[in-house]
């Protein structure tokens, strides 16, 4: 008699029964017969129905026999990698930062996470920001008479000019470069 397995949430059963749907698609996909795969995965033509069925009580190594038959094994390494709900958990348990570290501290595991932010402050702290060479600024008036003399007088005489006062050190780059 086959042993009982604990129940699972429904939740959990659909998921169960989605990715057995799936595995049966897949083998359908490549024309393999039901029996065909359950002989090269070892395990009974009935094991497989189940399985495709998505059921509980098959276990974890006739789910990877099955995706090894198919060629999909490797997507068994994705499973869990992710793990949001687990990174939160982990960063939430993080102490907040003091400058002196203590001896918890030392003893404390290795956080990507903790390195990622200890890498941001730093290179925040060490990082001068970027300032824009200053450039002489004139300021004319626009005579009444004539506009083509304010528009000379102001130096607004093409689009050059006004780029260069809009980022004044990618056209510093550009002189340069000739």
């Amino acid at each position: 008699m086959a042993k009982k397995t604990a129940p699972l949430l429904p939740s959990a059963d659909e998921l169960l029964f989605q990715f057995g749907d799936r595995l049966r698609l897949a083998r359908l996909r490549r024309r393999l017969s039901a029996k065909h795969v359950a002989e090269r995965a070892g395990m009974s033509p009935m094991t497989l129905r189940s399985l495709e069925r998505g059921g509980s009580g098959v276990t974890m190594g006739a789910y990877l026999a099955v995706m090894q038959v198919l060629g999909i094994e490797k997507d068994l390494d994705l499973l869990g990698r992710a793990d949001p709900l687990g990174r939160e958990l982990q960063d939430a348990r993080l102490p907040a930062q003091n400058k002196s570290p203590s001896r918890a501290a030392a003893r404390r595991p290795f956080s990507a996470a903790h390195a990622a932010a200890k890498l941001r402050r730093s290179l925040d702290e060490n990082l001068e920001p970027l300032e824009a060479p200053a450039l002489p600024i004139e300021k004319f008036t626009k005579p009444v008479n004539d506009t083509r003399d304010w528009i000379e007088k102001s130096g607004f005489t093409s689009s050059q000019t006004l780029a260069n006062l809009i980022d004044p050190i990618a056209s510093a780059r550009k002189d340069k470069r000739g």
